[in-house]
């Protein structure tokens, strides 16, 4: 995953992209970078490897080296940006949030003119520079991000700041990430989190539609290309990698993963199932507020019946090595005694994806005394791989425990049946549900279903991607 914050002022404003890129640190845990425009220095870059080490940490004092009134930065889990380029269309600084399932056709079709790039591990392009260099074959920028926007499969947001100092800007085609826009009284700023901008003492200016491209000075904002209608943001923005305390498409998340919790709550009520619990709680963190919402509502009571110890290991994906991240996310959980033994326990997760680690965690309370742990999804069964947006690890769709449950209960024939095994009302979602349970050593296991994330989000469901769950595009 990743993402950009962007400001253009009349004061200097490498302080103001410092904070509002450190902002989006939970986005992304590989590369973070930072570029200015200074009238005398010109452009300026930096980027750090944040694997080991957060970005505030890797880009303490840059507002010392640094300077400009139009600044732009990123975190990013994949490719080093932002990159400087030098194109026809002049010199420029440029991050993209995003996925190029397509880049050696693009390379092919269009820049098989005897150029080259510059080769990544395993020799992979960086999407940005591609991207960059696709925007260059064209007359201007406008021409050259609709080019993109309609050529790559996979979305990419684009976040560009010239020479000169003006930023250009442009929501992916199908808006599956948001764009916002703040303004102060000395210029504007351009984030993918709302509450970036509210915390530096912008306030809301615009959010920009699908596809929209905008240019930004510090005295005005400029639409150079209307959005379009359609649109099909992630619904996984409100279930788990969204903030907190941001809004898209004027939905809070947090407000959603309660009303999302709630929804599970009264479908257990109507079905009998799992309503003589001790506890209800979350899974840290982004499990924590569905928690609240099914706590609310059911007769049991809110609890946190073990805590993260986060001072030495604050973002729960690092580090990168699987192992590692299982072993750590072991380390972290430190129990309350008194909250687990001989306690019937219901936790609610934001999503399963492997199981690794909700197995391990559900074997550490039964260690510590428990009775019974019952597990929640906030969201479906996770099918598909997302093909859209690079916030997933896996490599391969049977590393989904879903596709692999329903590998070893009907074979490759049972791919056939993903939307009865989404649906727990079935015999093949009962009988999916009853394996995972097995598997993971859960007392029951229930899943979101797609109607209550897409009623929790409060969106038409025509503008909502639910990919991951359903294979629908």
């Amino acid at each position: 995953m990743g993402g950009f914050f962007g400001a253009v002022s009349k004061r200097d404003c490498v302080t103001d992209v410092f904070f509002g890129v450190d902002y989006h640190s939970h986005l992304g845990t590989r590369r973070g970078g930072m570029a200015a425009y200074d009238e005398e220095i010109g452009l300026q870059r930096e980027i750090h490897n944040i694997e080991n080490s957060p970005f505030r940490t890797k880009f303490e004092g840059i507002t010392e080296e640094m300077k400009g009134c139009s600044c732009i930065g990123c975190i990013s889990d994949n490719d080093p940006q932002p990159l400087l380029m030098r194109s026809r269309l002049g010199t420029f600084a440029i991050c993209t949030i995003g996925a190029v399932n397509n880049a050696k056709e693009l390379v092919e079709n269009y820049l098989s003119d005897g150029g080259h790039f510059s080769a990544m591990t395993g020799g992979r392009i960086n999407s940005t520079e591609l991207v960059a260099a696709l925007i260059g074959t064209k007359k201007s920028f406008v021409e050259g991000i609709k080019f993109v926007q309609d050529i790559v499969v996979g979305s990419m947001s684009i976040l560009i700041l010239k020479e000169g100092g003006e930023l250009i800007v442009s929501r992916d085609k199908l808006g599956r990430i948001p764009v916002l826009v703040g303004k102060d009284d000395e210029g504007y700023c351009v984030t993918f989190e709302s509450f970036a901008y509210d915390k530096l003492g912008y306030s809301f200016e615009k959010e920009l539609g699908p596809g929209e491209i905008v240019s930004i000075t510090s005295d005005k904002l400029e639409i150079l290309s209307e959005a379009q209608k359609e649109m099909k943001i992630c619904a996984f923005l409100w279930t788990y990698y969204g903030y907190p305390t941001s809004t898209y498409e004027g939905v809070n998340v947090e407000a959603m993963r309660c009303r999302n919790g709630a929804i599970m709550a009264e479908t257990d009520k109507k079905n009998g199932i799992a309503q003589n619990l001790d506890y209800v709680a979350g899974v840290p963190d982004s499990g924590t507020p569905h928690a609240i919402g099914y706590a609310n509502v059911s007769n049991a009571d809110f609890a946190r019946p073990f805590i993260k110890y986060t001072p030495t290991w604050p973002r729960s994906f690092m580090p990168s090595s699987q192992n590692e991240r299982n072993r750590v996310a072991k380390m972290k959980l430190v129990p309350v005694h008194e909250l687990i033994e001989n306690k019937k326990l219901l936790f609610v997760d934001d999503s399963i994806v492997r199981g690794t680690q909700l197995r391990e965690t559900v074997d550490f309370l039964y260690e510590n005394g428990a009775d019974e742990v019952h597990i929640r999804s906030a969201c479906p069964p996770i099918m598909y791989s997302c093909k859209y947006l690079n916030f997933s690890r896996s490599t391969s769709e049977m590393e989904l425990i879903a596709r692999q449950t329903i590998m070893e209960l009907e074979g490759e024939e049972g791919f056939k049946y993903i939307e009865e095994y989404i649906d727990g009302e079935t015999e093949r979602g009962k009988a999916m549900r009853k394996a995972i349970c097995e598997k993971l050593h859960f007392s029951s296991l229930e899943y979101q279903s797609l109607d209550g994330v897409i009623k929790s989000i409060g969106l038409p469901a025509c503008k909502v991607c639910t990919y991951c769950w359903n294979g629908k595009e």
